[in-house]
């Protein structure tokens, strides 16, 4: 049976280990961060996907706590996001993620957007704890 009263602990440990900050407002639990990775992604439709998170918080996105983020891109946050996601919720069904697994929850919840599957397939580091240099990942994505 699933246990989801660790989701948050295994989506932050896979941010952290991407040296990117996890929220607990945001991503607290499954639907808090399904709601926080849908609204970014409304956020990026809007004003562009190579718009950074201090764009998206000047526009209105309430998450002052990614302020540190400043020139990074709000796609490359959204693909870790999603890909942490994707982690979490494996961890907690008690297996891991691939590429599919990330792809699959992703549709599932709404968030497939074009760009994704890409993003994932050149960056593994994202869901896959095993590729090196993926505490790099954050410092690939400034603007």
């Amino acid at each position: 049976m699933a246990d989801f009263s660790k989701f948050y602990d295994y989506f932050r440990e896979n941010m952290e280990a991407l040296h990117l900050p996890a929220p607990l407002e945001l991503f607290g639990n499954m639907t808090l961060a399904l709601g926080s990775i849908k609204a970014l992604e409304l956020y990026m439709r809007t004003y562009g996907y190579k718009t950074t998170v201090l764009e998206l918080l000047g526009a209105g996105f309430k998450a002052d706590k990614l302020a540190t983020l400043g020139a990074m891109q709000a796609s490359y946050y959204l693909g870790a996001a999603v890909g942490s996601l994707a982690v979490a919720t494996g961890r907690c069904l008690g297996n891991g993620a691939s590429i599919a697994d990330v792809l699959l929850s992703a549709t599932r919840q709404g968030v497939n957007s074009p760009w994704l599957a890409s993003h994932l397939a050149r960056h593994p580091g994202i869901y896959d704890p095993g590729v090196p240099g993926r505490s790099l990942y954050r410092y690939q994505a400034t603007a």
